[in-house]
């Protein structure tokens, strides 16, 4: 008998995974002892760049510092998207987890650490 049950990510763990991972990048909060380092990178658009390394760093500062995130913006629970407001303007932040650094395919499994890339995306919303 084969088993058909569809895989189905614990999306309490990986909304932690998802927090731990973009405070260290954005704040450089250390992991937690004897939790995993998290794979991934920071990516910011050009048009986020174009307005200055004081608005990068004030987008770090307060994406690193977010706790809310509403049902509505967040439907599966992991934490890997939301908008703050920077120096009047609206940015946004997406996690997106790839099976590798190389990208080539969503995660699996994006509860296990070993087997998930993470890639933070700082943007405005006119970039999408």
């Amino acid at each position: 008998m084969t088993d058909t049950a569809e895989y189905v990510a614990d999306a309490a763990k990986v909304a932690e995974q998802n927090d731990a991972f973009r405070r260290n990048a954005c704040l450089a909060i250390p992991y937690a002892p004897g939790n995993p380092i998290l794979m991934g990178q920071l990516v910011a658009t050009q048009a986020i760049h174009a307005k200055g390394m004081p608005f990068v760093q004030a987008s770090l500062a307060a994406i690193g510092r977010v706790t809310d995130f509403p049902a509505d913006n967040d439907p599966d629970g992991f934490h890997d998207f939301a908008a703050v407001e920077v120096a009047g303007t609206t940015v946004w932040f997406k996690i997106d987890l790839f099976d590798s650094p190389e990208m080539e395919f969503g995660s699996e499994v994006p509860d296990d650490p070993a087997r998930t890339y993470r890639v933070l995306t700082i943007l405005l919303p006119s970039d999408w």
